[in-house]
């Protein structure tokens, strides 16, 4: 069996209740050039079982169970480690595709050689599946600046739903891909950036379920966040804010872009940096207290 063009890879973690309508929707795509990794973050409920009864159904269908609970972040690195495709997807076990997505993307990324990442828009459906909105997230990255598409990107995004597209690997694997900082979906996605276009398509082809469950319900319980970021960690993670600003700044200059654009980069950085300069201080702050008190 040679290697497929595509891979579709799906971490999950306890995702017994939507997989099979989400693996159900990427099997029946168009497209069929592709193999599937699962990667089973130690869940404790019948994901295996699922996985399993696929496994079996498809040839194309690779499942891996880890014996250790990685976190988010770690299992979309460590599923990534595990693919072979030109071009990669990402799919969350509760979400869902319609069936032309990966045809329409691969024909894109094909003829756009400049483009490393396609996606379509979106829907936000409830935990049965209804319709909640059309969800706008207007990341058509086009232009030819390095420098234009990184700020464009991180003054438009709102729920980080592009890093579920096409990607190309060969761009990927330039990354840093994703770390155990808060929003690091969002700083994969301003680093790669920097390779390459972005390119959105028209049509509504996915399909982002929002439920009390999911990872991005309440960004703000910090328990929640801890358990999905970093498991392992005794700490729930601080200083925010300035793990974003350190990782963008080292994602600007390990990049292509020019030293001309490197420089102003690190001044548009600085300039976010001031104009956040109040919840900076509280969690300087908040940390040197915490410090004192152990």
């Amino acid at each position: 069996m040679g290697t497929p063009r595509v891979s579709i890879a799906v971490p999950v973690y306890n995702g017994e209740r939507y997989l099979s309508q989400c693996l159900d929707s990427l099997l029946g795509q168009t497209y069929g050039d592709f193999e599937l990794v699962i990667s089973d973050n130690a869940s404790t409920d019948g994901t295996e079982e699922i996985c399993r009864r696929y496994e079996r159904l498809d040839p194309r269908i690779r499942y891996l169970r880890r014996a250790d609970n990685i976190g988010g972040p770690g299992n979309f690195c460590y599923v990534w480690s595990q693919c072979r495709g030109e071009y990669h997807k990402w799919s969350t076990a509760d979400d869902y595709w319609a069936p032309g997505f990966l045809a329409a993307a691969v024909a894109l990324l094909d003829e756009r050689p400049d483009v490393v990442l396609c996606h379509p828009r979106a829907q936000l459906v409830d935990e049965r599946g209804k319709v909640i909105e059309d969800f706008d997230d207007p990341l058509h990255l086009v232009d030819d600046s390095p420098r234009r598409r990184f700020n464009d990107l991180l003054q438009r995004i709102r729920l980080c739903n592009a890093h579920l597209g096409l990607l190309r690997r060969a761009a990927m694997a330039r990354t840093r891909l994703m770390g155990q900082e808060m929003n690091s979906d969002t700083h994969f996605l301003a680093e790669l950036a920097l390779y390459g276009k972005f390119w959105l398509l028209p049509e509504v082809m996915f399909f982002r379920r929002f439920h009390p469950d999911s990872s991005s319900w309440n960004r703000e319980d910090t328990t929640r966040q801890k358990a999905y970021y970093a498991p392992g960690r005794r700490d729930a993670p601080g200083l925010h804010g300035w793990r974003k600003f350190a990782v963008l700044l080292k994602a600007v200059w390990r990049s292509p872009a020019s030293p001309g654009e490197k420089l102003a980069l690190t001044t548009d950085l600085g300039r976010y940096a001031r104009w956040d300069r109040q919840r900076l201080g509280r969690e300087l702050l908040t940390a040197v207290l915490g410090e004192r008190r152990r």
